[in-house]
């Protein structure tokens, strides 16, 4: 496969995790904020989350729900908007469209109509849960059609190494703010506050369900990171996401007959970060373990370009 065409599909579905994960950090953000004397402060926190605050700070001189709401989902001038990476992943598709079933471009061409007018005027916060639903919803619908109808092949390995690349750094990001963050003091570890935003935490990735089959309906801060972090059962897990991307890497090395630097990265990483208990982790600094989970994420990413020649 031509570099370009393997790019164009990783970031395809790279900008498409990235909308729908934009979508549930808004969802989290509107719902922790129910729990802070000063809701902006958490608006805050979930631009924080997304790499954005400081580009928000540029244009705006105080962070505010409803400008907030505004930048996440509906601004072309951040480049991370729910927005901004329909129409990135659009246009991403459309560069491979010959790589694509018919059902999956047309599930991307719609959901970019679809979303292009739901967000062409501003997402009130009344209004935000139906608008990340939406996002959520058309996220599905592309997801449904690659499943149901894409050879198992390259293309379906760029796509989901995009992906799962993707999701960990989302939920690694999401485990930051909340430890690191959120929490307006140290006493409040521990605390009823604590433990309803980690709840908003489980909700936020869809795993309140999940997390009660597996561990019941007492909220512990540990066993909630544990699943987010280590549970390779767990969808949206870093364990399951980069479980995914070596399984995918490794088609390719059995399809091209190579195993370049990349794969070897992914082995370190999760050797390094994932091999571990949680108290470990803990002991050592939650945020500190996301920091280098976040450092050699980004490590893969850019060797998986290098190594498979997205820019030639």
């Amino acid at each position: 496969m031509l570099g370009k065409t393997a790019g164009g599909l990783y970031w395809m579905f790279r900008y498409l995790e990235r909308c729908e994960n934009t979508a549930r950090l808004a969802a989290a953000g509107q719902r922790i904020a129910l729990t802070r004397s000063h809701a902006d402060d958490e608006w805050a926190s979930v631009l924080e989350t997304t790499g954005s605050l400081a580009s928000y700070r540029a244009r705006h001189d105080a962070v505010r729900r409803e400008t907030a709401i505004d930048w996440l989902l509906c601004d072309r001038s951040n480049p991370s908007s729910a927005l901004s990476c329909i129409e990135m992943a659009r246009s991403n598709a459309r560069m491979v469209r010959t790589a694509l079933t018919r059902e999956v471009w047309e599930s991307v061409n719609e959901s970019w109509m679809v979303l292009r007018e739901a967000l062409s005027r501003r997402v009130t916060e009344r209004d935000l849960p139906e608008a990340t639903a939406l996002i959520r919803a058309r996220s599905h619908q592309v997801r449904g059609a690659f499943a149901g109808t894409m050879l198992r092949n390259d293309i379906h390995d760029f796509a989901r190494i995009g992906t799962f690349i993707e999701r960990a750094d989302s939920t690694a990001r999401l485990l930051d703010v909340k430890y690191y963050v959120l929490l307006p003091s140290a006493h409040a570890v521990g605390s009823s506050l604590d433990n309803v935003q980690w709840e908003s935490i489980l909700r936020s990735v869809s795993a309140e369900g999940a997390y009660r089959m597996t561990w019941g309906q007492e909220v512990r801060p540990r066993l909630i990171a544990r699943f987010l972090i280590l549970d390779r059962r767990m969808p949206r897990s870093l364990a399951f996401a980069m479980g995914k991307v070596a399984e995918n890497l490794g088609y390719l090395a059995l399809d091209y007959g190579d195993r370049p630097p990349s794969h070897d990265l992914v082995d370190a990483l999760r050797t390094a970060r994932l091999d571990r208990d949680i108290d470990d982790i803990f002991a050592s600094g939650l945020h500190e373990y996301i920091q280098d989970f976040l450092r050699d994420l980004a490590a893969i990413g850019t060797q998986i370009e290098t190594d498979y020649r997205f820019h030639a």
